[in-house]
């Protein structure tokens, strides 16, 4: 069997982390629902800089927008919402044969609103109504200024693919941020079976930092301790972070509040993995795919990995597997003197300043290639 499909036997649904117009227009995307499975679609300002800036795909738009003197801001939605709407329109039938639970398409916005709450909800707002599709996603990041949005977006029945989350307890914010919502909802007498919200919580680039962190402290240290201790901990700290991570979402969904609004037809806020390319080459390639494979959460994949894990994937129970080792890493980790907070804390200041570079590139290349 396909183990992308397999995957579906565990719990865990495929979206794809990419787009691009050519995907929708030859019948890519079909494809890979049918063949492989894939059940939503992801994006971000550095997936559309990419497709704009290296494909011929929007070349025909492009040249007409010239004709109308557009913006780069104004010409970069347009293009992108027309492929947003398109990919949700070929996601339509997965979305209804799994009653709202997969089929989605995400859109994010604007990176360098991450800090500011109000005008974060007024873009999620107007996005979300310009696109105009039940099954899309409108991406908000888990920043101290993002969290409150969340809330109020779903409270107003807007879907939410919360991005950028790092840390367990960001993600616990997050969990509380949705369930408050719903809540809110609920209490205004609205309808909260319709809304759909995942938690997109980042991968390898914990590894990423953290082994670069170990090989800094592997080049002053002098004691064979430590160094053995560093070295234990290399490429697994990832891992470990996401299955704790995934622990906490068993004992909310436990929680009598969960178990209020879930009797009034509400639908878990699933654990998405997120960055799930493989960034070191000494690590298995499809080591994020294989070592997080669990009931009930999303893993959106880059098209490269995708088609590593088709041809040479291990498919098995993992998520839930090897629970000790993982909280054994992360004290390991807090032993050698390595903060996870001061990590993901880190990523997330990272993550905001990439994908808002990412953003500025785009409409450059909006801008470039409209005026070429």
């Amino acid at each position: 069997m396909n183990p992308l499909i397999a995957l579906k036997e565990f719990g865990q649904s495929v979206w794809l982390d990419f787009i691009r117009r050519n995907l929708i227009t030859s019948g890519e995307l079909r494809r890979l629902i049918d063949e492989d499975g894939v059940c939503g679609v992801t994006s971000n300002p550095s997936i559309f800089e990419k497709a704009i800036a290296g494909s011929a795909d929007y070349a025909d738009a492009l040249a007409l927008a010239r004709k109308k003197d557009r913006e780069p801001m104004a010409l970069y939605e347009s293009l992108a919402i027309e492929d947003i709407r398109d990919a949700a329109d070929i996601m339509k039938p997965v979305y209804e044969a799994t009653r709202r639970r997969d089929g989605y398409v995400s859109l994010e916005v604007s990176p360098h609103l991450a800090d500011d709450t109000q005008r974060s909800i007024a873009e999620a707002r107007r996005l979300w109504k310009t696109v105009g599709r039940p099954n899309v996603l409108i991406k908000v990041p888990a920043t101290p200024a993002g969290i409150p949005a969340i809330r109020q977006l779903i409270s107003e029945g807007i879907n939410v693919n919360v991005t950028l989350l790092f840390a367990q307890s960001a993600y616990e914010q997050v969990a509380q941020a949705y369930i408050d919502g719903l809540a809110e909802r609920a209490r205004a007498g609205g309808d909260v079976s319709q809304i759909a919200s995942v938690a997109s919580f980042f991968v390898s680039r914990i590894d990423t930092l953290v082994d670069s962190i170990i090989d800094e402290r592997l080049k002053a240290s002098p004691s064979a301790a430590e160094r053995a201790m560093l070295e234990s901990i290399r490429g697994k700290i990832a891992v470990a972070n996401a299955k704790l991570a995934y622990q906490r979402y068993g004992e909310i969904c436990h929680s009598e509040q969960w178990r209020a609004l879930k009797a009034r037809g509400a639908h878990t806020q699933r654990l998405l993995w997120a960055s799930t390319s493989t960034k070191n080459p000494n690590y298995r390639d499809v080591m994020y795919i294989e070592e997080l494979i669990g009931p009930d959460t999303v893993n959106t994949i880059p098209l490269a990995t995708l088609d590593a894990f088709r041809e040479h994937g291990q498919v098995r129970p993992t998520l839930e597997a090897d629970l000790d080792s993982a909280a054994h890493a992360m004290k390991t980790l807090a032993q050698a003197g390595i903060s996870i907070k001061d990590v993901t804390d880190r990523l997330v200041r990272d993550g905001v300043q990439l994908f808002a570079d990412a953003f500025d590139k785009l409409l450059e290349a909006v801008d470039q290639r409209r005026n070429a």
